[in-house]
C-alpha cells in the first residue's frame, strides 16, 4: 500500500476538496519559512517513481506536527495531499497544483499488559515494519501485513488487507483530526467495506493521526513462522520492482489479475511501463516510465476486460493531478 489519506492507497491519500482559489506561494512561505520546498518532483516520493512536480511540499515528523500543518492549510484554504510511502497512488506527469505533506510521524508503542495486547502508532509508521516488530515480540494478529509497504494511516483509510486479514479486523481506535479538533473513533465509526472506509469516501474532511490495533499473545517463533509463510507466498506471486501495488480492486467473486491475464495482457509494455509477466494486477516501472505510460496500460486493461468479460475494473490506485480522458 503505500501512501495514505485517500487513494487513496493507498499510503493511503487525501486531497482537500475546497473550492479552487489562486495558489499564493508567498502566504505559504510566510507561514512555513524554510520548511517549505517548492517545485518538487513527485517521482522522489512515490513507490512507482513517476510523477511531475508539486508546487510545494512539507514534511511532518510527528503527529502533532502533522496536525499543525493541516490546521494551517485548512485555515488558508489551500489544496493539499498527504502522502506516506507513496504507494497506491499515480501522480500525473503534469504534477500537483497545491501542497504535498509527507507524513513521517512514526512513533510506536506496544502494550502487552492490556486485554487484548495492543500497539499504538502514529499514522506515518511503516505498516509492514510494524507487523514485523509485533512478530519479534511474540504478538500475533498482523502477520498478514508484514509485506505491506505503505503506512499505517494509509492502511486505516483504505482498509488494507491480505491473506484473509484486514485493518477492520485489528483496529480498536483511530485518532482523527478535522478542522474543528480531533476525536478518537472506534472501528465501527470507520464504516469499513472492501478496501474502503468513510474516510476514503469523504476525502479531505479528516486526517488519521494515530491508531491502536488489537493483537494476541503468542511466541516469536510461531508468529515469525506465519510471517515467513506469507512472505514466501508474496515472493512467488508478486513481482519486485517499482510499482504502486495492486492496480485494480478485485471484482466480486473474481480477481483482477486473472481477468487481465485472460485477455493476454501480461507482459504488455508501453514505454518503460509494463503489466508484470508474473501478476497481471501489478504494473512495473522499468526505469524511465511516465505516468502517461502507466495510464495507457490502465486504459488498455480496463477496455479489454470490459469488452471480453463485461466487467468494469475499479482502480485501487488513486489518480492524483490532471488526467486527459480520465473519469
Amino acid at each position: 500500500m503505500e501512501s495514505w489519506l485517500r487513494p487513496y492507497p493507498t499510503q493511503p491519500v487525501w486531497m482537500n476538496m475546497m473550492p479552487d482559489s489562486p495558489f499564493d506561494l508567498s502566504h505559504l512561505q510566510a507561514a512555513f519559512g524554510e520548511r517549505l520546498q517548492t517545485n518538487v518532483p513527485m517521482a522522489r516520493y512515490t513507490s512507482a517513481r513517476v510523477g511531475g512536480p508539486a508546487d510545494a511540499l512539507l514534511v511532518a515528523n510527528t503527529a502533532n506536527d502533522l496536525a499543525g500543518i493541516l490546521q494551517h492549510l485548512w485555515q488558508m484554504n489551500v489544496r493539499y495531499w498527504v502522502l506516506g510511502g507513496g504507494s497506491n497512488v499515480l501522480v500525473s506527469d503534469k504534477g500537483l497544483r497545491g501542497v504535498v505533506v509527507i507524513n513521517r510521524a512514526r512513533q510506536v508503542r506496544f502494550n502487552g499488559a492490556t486485554t487484548p495486547p495492543s500497539v499504538w502508532a502514529e499514522s506515518g509508521a511503516n505498516f509492514g515494519a510494524l507487523a514485523r516488530q509485533a512478530a519479534s515480540r511474540g504478538l500475533s494478529g498482523l502477520e498478514w501485513a508484514a509485506g505491506i509497504p505503505g503506512t499505517l494511516g494509509g492502511a486505516v483509510v483504505g482498509n488494507a488487507g491480505a491473506f484473509g486479514g484486514d485493518i477492520a479486523g485489528n483496529l480498536l481506535l483511530a485518532e482523527i483530526l478535522h478542522p474543528n479538533g480531533h476525536e478518537n473513533w472506534p472501528v465501527e465509526r470507520l464504516d469499513y467495506a472492501y478496501r474502503t472506509s468513510i474516510l476514503k469516501r469523504q476525502p479531505g474532511q479528516r486526517v488519521v493521526l494515530s491508531a491502536t490495533l488489537a493483537l494476541q499473545h503468542s511466541t516469536p517463533e510461531a508468529v515469525q513462522a506465519r510471517v515467513n509463510e506469507f512472505t514466501e507466498q508474496r515472493h512467488k506471486t508478486q513481482p519486485p520492482g517499482a510499482s504502486m501495488g495492486s492496480m485494480f480492486k478485485n471484482p466480486p467473486g473474481d480477481a483482477a489479475g486473472r481477468l487481465i491475464d485472460a485477455c493476454g495482457l501480461k507482459g504488455t509494455q508501453v514505454g518503460a511501463a509494463q503489466i508484470s509477466p508474473l501478476h497481471g494486477n501489478f504494473f512495473i516501472n522499468h526505469g524511465q516510465a511516465t505516468a502517461a505510460d502507466v495510464y495507457s496500460l490502465i486504459s488498455l486493461a480496463r477496455s479489454q476486460v470490459a469488452e471480453k468479460f463485461g466487467v468494469t475494473l475499479e482502480l485501487e490506485v488513486e489518480l492524483l493531478g490532471l488526467w486527459e480522458g480520465s473519469n
